[in-house]
């Protein structure tokens, strides 16, 4: 087994230090809890929990997932209890979790980003938030708040007025300049920054001669993805100075070092649970045995050092360590 004590693996995402860079998405791994059977949670830098709307939803018409070549196609739409329930019934439990837990927000005005947000960072479970502004398997405007500089400030702005716990914007790759998105998202306030979303895509039935999905279009995920994340990952890097969890196509260690050395502080692993809930703690391990390999002892010695535009955040964090 790997000797992970060794190691300075951690990653800051403003005032919250994860331990270890990896980070099970949001949708694919529920709480955490149901894989604790099967994983050692305490492995993991933290989990993102599903988002949660103002209101609940019932989500799309099926059939809402699509196998696609290296990828797949989701189109859950947001289904979920709606934020009183969710805090009545389910954020309790998350007490139990031993990593980071962070809750993901969704919204439909920038009202409702607010108000989750404030509901849901006011538990003492919840230790940051991720800021769903993204979401390309929902019929509504509400994907046009990560296209535009100034609906994306906007929302930031809200949720930063609401709660001092670390807020992670996740943008999307379906915009012309993601750097430019990025740049607003910090200046309202956002800690942290996802990088990226699922692309939006489709697919059809050519037998029935009709769309595969029931809501049409989808978010496409897994490794058919990760080379647009990881340019935007590179792009981003570039324009900010605030800690980017690099997600899109993740599924082994090579994947993820890519990722770290464009500029990812961690890096987030969501499709790969489909197949093996196991996979975060591969990809750890596969990192420390890299760094065993080129005798580095800190992963932030490796964040960004194949992007010679990159801001080096250790410099604007003091470099602690």
């Amino acid at each position: 087994m790997v000797e992970l004590s060794k190691f300075d693996l951690s990653a800051r995402i403003g005032s919250l230090v994860l331990p270890y860079p990896t980070v099970a998405l949001s949708g694919c791994y529920g709480s955490g809890a149901e894989f604790a059977p099967y994983v050692d949670l305490s492995r993991l830098g933290a989990v993102v929990l599903k988002s949660v709307t103002r209101r609940p939803r019932m989500g799309n018409p099926t059939p809402r997932i699509v196998h696609t070549p290296a990828g797949m196609l989701n189109a859950i739409g947001l289904q979920n209890p709606g934020i009183e329930w969710y805090l009545q019934h389910d954020v309790a439990k998350f007490a139990q979790t031993p990593c980071a837990t962070i809750g993901s927000v969704a919204g439909f005005s920038v009202d409702d980003y607010a108000y989750v947000c404030e509901r849901l960072a006011a538990r003492n479970e919840i230790a940051a938030i991720e800021l769903n502004i993204s979401c390309p398997n929902v019929a509504h405007e509400g994907e046009t708040f990560a296209c535009d500089p100034e609906l994306t400030a906007r929302v930031v702005r809200a949720a930063r007025a609401t709660t001092d716990k670390p807020l992670i914007a996740k943008l999307s790759p379906n915009v012309t300049d993601i750097a430019t998105i990025a740049r607003s998202a910090v200046a309202a306030g956002a800690d942290a920054l996802a990088v990226v979303n699922t692309v939006r895509g489709m697919a059809i039935d050519i037998y029935q001669r009709k769309p595969r999905l029931g809501n049409v279009t989808g978010g496409l995920s897994g490794a058919a993805i990760r080379p647009i994340a990881l340019l935007a990952v590179y792009e981003v890097a570039r324009a900010v100075s605030v800690p980017i969890v690099g997600q899109g196509g993740i599924e082994t260690a090579s994947d993820a070092l890519e990722f770290i050395l464009a500029g990812a502080s961690a890096v987030g692993v969501g499709h790969a649970n489909c197949a093996d809930p196991r996979a975060p703690r591969g990809i750890l391990d596969g990192i420390v045995e890299y760094m065993t390999q080129q005798n580095v002892r800190r992963l932030r010695d490796l964040v960004g050092a194949a992007n010679t535009g990159f801001a080096n955040i250790n410099q604007i964090e003091g470099d602690e360590g």
